[in-house]
């Protein structure tokens, strides 16, 4: 039965009111004052969503409560509170958030919220449903199973040859319906995956059942540069969403299986490829195993490809197959992959980015149209609109150092922290690698997107990330480039197109370049060639006016906004520093230290305060210092330490010297690695 009671939790009766009243689109809403009076309607067992107002959702009474499938919704007017009390909830249970001000009610965002966490719950009741279904189809296998071992242990040695063939007959029975067992088990899967890296979690037994050694997935993308290309979310058995996969994309125009796949969309199947001229070096150089046999079938949504499955290398019995792939193993993967597509078009994963789960830039420009387009004459007039293009500072030496997995971490939540950076009616796109674009809605002038965009900028500069300490300035940080149009205030003729917004991310991307200090030969700008450690910082593309106009009418010039912020280098430094409360004093480690504060971690959380007696030991030197506590955050589940950036006050000059000598000797290294 699917659930169909929506309980709302919220201390005042009269937004509980307002809650329940938008609420009953979904089912039958119920409202209780507090997580003790909800007791009761958790024990029916019909609650498909809880909506819990910020003051209970840190109680412990209700996570005991709620189980899966219930999903939950916490509001309240604080979004940082009300994301940590989030986090906080036991795993399993689906748990989302949305900022409510008091007599505030965006009733279609509201609604949207509420409505992924009923359609999780009912997806997971379905999903639990399943389980229970393939669990009585395992146990009937069982038992034949057992009644075949059973008549076999009370056969006599004159009826053996006559059991023999019965047994026979039954062992095939059963393996045909272990067969039909997995391949039902795998679509219960695919349809039960509520994101993409569940979905592709059934690449092993994708290449189980068609008896491959291994099994690449790929999603159709698109590039100004190279047009339409195929780009791997699978390669080789394993998850490939990372920037740096340039080495395995085929080109729909290239000689390759895949593209030809793509291209045509038709199978490609290949009992023996030593002589096949479209073996290219992705498959000769990249694969574990070099190909012999292939087989790759489109992923159709509708009549367009948007993808491509394909498997290599058929075996039996754990050898290879030197008669390559069945025409069964063809229909086999052709009917999975038609399974996939409605998976993906389920996932939106046409729409969106799978690593991010932002949009894609093909229906960022289309939504952007829809936008803009809509407005009238007059409201275009009175506020244009901006892109602004943000690109990663050092992304290749974060995943030089940490890895592709640890590069995928940080793309993820670097997403969720520029969604919560812009406004709800502006746009977001993960535009290729560590790049996006942003669409900025109802601006005037280069300064107010400017403005905006800094503040996108310092919610990422001061975001902790994951092993952002080994990273230049030990910190990670992006940079910007802006531009806004009309130009000038000048409305153009006709609607806004495509090539014009494509035209417009031009220019973002000419002045983001600027502000990561490229040298490009054209940028015709002033100060294009900066240092690059001019990179954290937004530029804008501008137009000349006037009399430079006249002259050298239609060049852009880049101007430059906003530089970094911090006065002092940091340096990644590891040592000592102590801090005195009531309890006497708690010892952390220092992760980066500057002449003006410190990053440093604790086994306890470090005591809040303007003014905190500290002793920081440089070269087996206490030196006493008066510090504050800037912020301090959590930074482990297991085991639990936490993170608290510091600021030096009252540092004596002698002391200040010193620290500057013993820095010097870091700044040297870094300047040489």
């Amino acid at each position: 039965m699917i659930q169909k009671r929506i309980l709302i939790i919220h201390p005042s009766s009269e937004e509980a009111d307002r809650l329940a009243r938008l609420s009953r689109k979904f089912g039958q809403a119920r409202i209780e004052a507090g997580p003790e009076s909800a007791l009761s309607a958790f024990a029916e067992g019909d609650v498909a969503a809880a909506v819990v107002d910020q003051a209970f959702a840190g109680s412990a009474a209700l996570k005991a409560l709620v189980h899966a499938p219930t999903g939950v919704l916490i509001t309240g007017p604080d979004e940082e509170a009300i994301a940590r009390a989030a986090d906080d909830w036991p795993p399993g249970v689906d748990v989302d958030y949305f900022r409510l001000s008091p007599g505030e009610l965006r009733e279609p965002a509201f609604l949207r919220a509420l409505g992924r966490v009923v359609e999780h719950a009912r997806l997971k009741l379905e999903a639990g449903e399943l389980r229970r279904s393939l669990g009585l189809q395992e146990a009937k296998v069982r038992d034949v199973l057992g009644e075949i071992r059973e008549i076999k242990s009370l056969l006599n040695t004159g009826f053996l040859r006559e059991v023999e063939k019965r047994l026979a007959i039954e062992s095939r029975y059963v393996g045909s319906q272990k067969e039909r067992h997995r391949f039902e088990s795998v679509l219960r899967r695919i349809y039960g995956a509520d994101d993409v890296s569940s979905l592709l979690d059934i690449v092993p037994e994708i290449r189980d059942i068609v008896q491959a050694e291994s099994v690449t997935v790929y999603i159709m993308e698109e590039n100004e540069v190279i047009g339409a290309y195929l780009k791997p979310l699978v390669w080789d058995n394993d998850f490939l969403a990372h920037s740096d996969f340039s080495r395995h994309i085929a080109p729909l125009e290239s000689q390759d299986f895949a593209a030809s796949v793509a291209r045509f969309g038709h199978d490609v199947c290949v009992a023996n490829l030593t002589f096949d001229r479209r073996l290219s070096k992705r498959y000769t150089s990249f694969l574990r195993t070099p190909p012999r046999s292939l087989l790759g079938v489109p992923i159709m949504h509708g009549a367009k490809v948007i993808g491509v499955l394909e498997v290599y290398n058929r075996t039996a019995a754990g050898r290879p197959a030197p008669e390559g792939f069945s025409r069964e193993d063809q229909q086999v993967l052709r009917g999975l992959s038609e399974h996939m597509a409605i998976a993906m078009a389920k996932l939106n994963l046409i729409q969106y980015d799978p690593l991010t789960g932002l949009l894609r830039p093909e229906p960022f420009f289309d939504k952007v149209l829809q936008k803009v387009n809509a407005l009238s004459k007059r409201r275009r007039e009175e506020g244009g609109m901006a892109l602004v293009m943000g690109d990663v500072d050092w992304f290749k030496a974060y995943n030089d150092r940490n890895g592709h997995e640890a590069g995928n971490r940080l793309l993820r939540e670097l997403a969720h922290v520029l969604k919560l950076s812009i406004r709800e009616e502006d746009l977001i796109c993960r535009y290729g690698g560590e790049e996006f674009l942003f669409f900025l809605m109802g601006v005037k002038t280069v300064e107010e997107a400017s403005l905006l965009t800094d503040r996108i900028r310092r919610n990422v500069e001061d975001h902790y990330f994951e092993l952002q300490e080994f990273q230049p300035r030990a910190n990670l940080t992006m940079s910007f480039g802006v531009t806004v149009f009309p130009k000038n205030g000048s409305e153009p003729a006709g609607p806004l197109t495509r090539a014009d917004l494509k035209r417009l991310a031009g220019e973002a991307d000419l002045a983001m370049a600027q502000a990561k200090g490229k040298r490009r030969p054209d940028l015709l700008a002033r100060g294009a060639a900066e240092a690059a450690s001019d990179k954290n910082r937004v530029c804008s593309y501008v137009w000349r006016e006037g009399a430079e106009a006249a002259e050298a009418e239609g060049e852009p010039q880049v101007g430059r906004h906003f530089r970094e912020k911090r006065k002092f280098e940091r340096h990644n430094v590891s040592t000592q520093i102590l801090f005195k409360d009531a309890g006497g004093f708690k010892v952390a480690k220092t992760v980066n230290i500057s002449l003006e504060g410190a990053r440093v971690v604790s086994d306890t959380a470090l005591p809040p305060g303007p003014a905190l007696e500290t002793i920081l030991v440089v070269e087996d030197k206490a030196t006493p210092v008066t510090s504050e506590i800037v912020y301090s955050e959590r930074g482990g589940a297991d085991p639990v330490f936490y993170y608290s950036g510091i600021r030096f006050r009252d540092l004596a000059a002698p002391d200040l010297r010193g620290l500057e000598a013993y820095l010097l000797q870091f700044r040297k290294r870094d300047a040489l690695s």
